[in-house]
């Protein structure tokens, strides 16, 4: 009995050599990569630190204030999580008046070609729905969909506000680099659709970084001055940038700044 399932699973693969088989072994290979030499990352013990965040409340006894320019937000999580990691964010900006939109594609596992075109129809609706362009509000590589959604459709989008999110530099410059390209089955230096993420959007682009970051190399989450307009220091960790009080309060000022 075994060796027929055997026999029949190894006639399988054969079958298809440009499916399973080859998925399998593009992904050890993305495993067995070394990390480059030179490219900064955040410690370990950074990184250790992050599975604190899981545990911690989330805006506990914070004063909203109503917001002075009231739009429609769209908030894009990070990769590997679910919008419910940004609803303490999207709470609080609901109460402060904006119209808070889901990103509509559930877990974030990565781009695809069809997953963002969807989301650019999804931010076109938005802005008609409205009447008005949308701010985009990404942590992580949510932040990486916001920033090219940005720079191909200026006129949907208000600004776009990235937290923790690797838009410049090296793109292995983090510590979850071989965990995306396992997960998405591409390497960081070729994702399936054209991008360039290091240019800054013809939208106010401001970028929230932490030095405590234990994902993200905090230059690589800051940027040049010439890829964002302002770059906002947080004391936070990766995680926490999901809804952490000192990050929601930055994120409600940086919505009603006048650029």
């Amino acid at each position: 009995m075994d060796q027929t399932r055997d026999e029949n699973l190894n006639t399988t693969m054969r079958r298809q050599p440009g499916s399973l088989r080859d998925a399998i072994a593009r992904r050890a290979a993305f495993v067995r990569e070394p990390h480059p030499a030179g490219v900064a990352r955040p410690p370990l013990l950074l990184m250790l630190v992050e599975l604190l965040s899981l545990y911690r409340g989330r805006n506990r006894g914070l004063s909203i204030a109503p917001a002075v320019h009231p739009m429609p937000v769209m908030l894009l999580p990070g990769f590997g999580s679910h919008p419910k990691r940004m609803q303490p964010m999207a709470h609080a900006l609901a109460e402060a008046g904006h119209q808070v939109c889901d990103w509509g594609l559930g877990f974030n596992f990565g781009p695809s070609r069809s997953n963002f075109a969807y989301l650019m129809r999804r931010v076109a609706a938005i802005a008609g729905e409205h009447k008005a362009p949308v701010a985009l509000v990404g942590w992580s590589l949510g932040g990486l969909f916001a920033r090219e959604i940005a720079r191909r459709e200026p006129q949907m989008v208000a600004k776009v506000i990235t937290m923790g999110t690797p838009f410049s530099g090296d793109p292995r410059a983090n510590n979850a680099w071989r965990a995306y390209q396992v997960l998405t089955g591409h390497s960081v230096d070729a994702p399936p659709i054209e991008c360039d993420f290091a240019a800054k959007p013809p939208v106010p682009t401001i970028a929230l970084w932490s030095a405590r970051d234990g994902i993200i190399a905090p230059r690589a989450a800051c940027g040049r001055p010439a890829e964002r307009d302002r770059a906002i220091p947080i004391r936070c960790s990766h995680l926490d940038f999901a809804g952490a009080p000192a990050v929601v309060m930055e994120v409600l000022r940086q919505l009603d700044f006048e650029d």
